[in-house]
């Protein structure tokens, strides 16, 4: 069942022949596309992915559109404009993840299938790929006492960066947990003298290790050039340069920061004692995809 455009979201999950008819309505299909692909079963593998990724992976021809295909983004762009909610392109370096991350367990985000990609001192924008079901809407509002802004995303993006971002922040967390908190107020002289009972993360330990595999990772998805790192006084800024130009991609804690800077020397062969001249150093990593 597909609710009318610019109707209240109802709880309705998307169903295949329902939305094939409304692409067929639009003009996106034709008559015989939508027999063939509703006539056919899905498998169990199929099932288990979002409805849109199944019809994209059937790589249909896009009738309004000559030479096109419908891909994943079409069928969430014309998704969005059939709900009437907002498409939101989802854009890692954009998003502030300590602050998503923090509105909804990461068990609430795979339950509802949703994910909170902004936040101000009022609203909270909520990713979602079944923009008619709403029933987490009220839980939710409640519970961070903002209002709920409703937007569609690409589910592929959405289930991806949503296990990337609580992954990130899991790490954190652990590393932060065997290290005592800084003091607040202490000048930059006070916390050179405390830094002798500061019980910082080991380089090696689990949670810095995922920390900076990520990290790795990540800035070879955005096709970075160069990751900075930069120390500040309570938290560090971790930041990618790409076609020229500094985004800052995560901030982490000082402690944190540090054990994640003598695990990249330990990968690169550098001395993790030096901490005033330079150094050189090399590391390999594979990509995503093995190579």
């Amino acid at each position: 069942m597909i609710v009318a455009k610019h109707t209240k979201p109802q709880d309705c999950p998307l169903e295949l022949g329902a939305f094939l008819r409304e692409l067929e309505k639009a003009g996106r299909i034709c008559q015989e596309q939508l027999d063939t692909l509703a006539g056919r079963c899905r498998t169990a593998a199929q099932q288990k992915n979002h409805l849109l990724t199944y019809i994209a992976d059937q790589h249909l021809d896009d009738q309004l559109h000559t030479g096109s295909k419908l891909t994943l983004e079409a069928l969430t762009r014309f998704l969005a404009e059939l709900s009437g909610q907002e498409y939101f392109h989802i854009d890692p370096l954009s998003i502030d993840a300590a602050k998503v991350t923090q509105v909804m367990s990461y068990a609430f985000t795979q339950r509802h299938k949703i994910m909170a990609v902004a936040v101000s001192a009022t609203e909270v924008t909520i990713a979602s790929a079944e923009p008619f079901i709403a029933s987490w809407e009220a839980d939710l509002e409640h519970v961070t006492r903002k209002t709920i802004k409703r937007v569609v995303a690409n589910p592929s993006d959405l289930q991806r960066l949503t296990e990337e971002l609580y992954r990130l922040a899991a790490s954190i967390d652990i590393a932060k947990s065997g290290s005592s908190s800084r003091a607040p107020g202490l000048t930059n002289l006070e916390q050179m003298l405390e830094l002798g009972n500061m019980k910082d993360p080991e380089a090696n330990d689990q949670g810095v290790v995922r920390i900076v595999d990520w990290l790795l990772q990540y800035a070879f998805e955005q096709r970075a050039s160069d990751i900075h790192i930069e120390p500040r006084r309570e938290v560090g800024n971790v930041r990618f340069r790409i076609d020229g130009v500094l985004y800052t991609v995560y901030q982490i804690p000082m402690q944190v920061l540090n054990a994640v800077t003598s695990r990249l020397k330990i990968l690169g062969r550098m001395n993790v004692a030096e901490k005033r001249k330079p150094q050189d150093g090399r590391l390999k990593t594979k990509s995503p995809e093995g190579n």
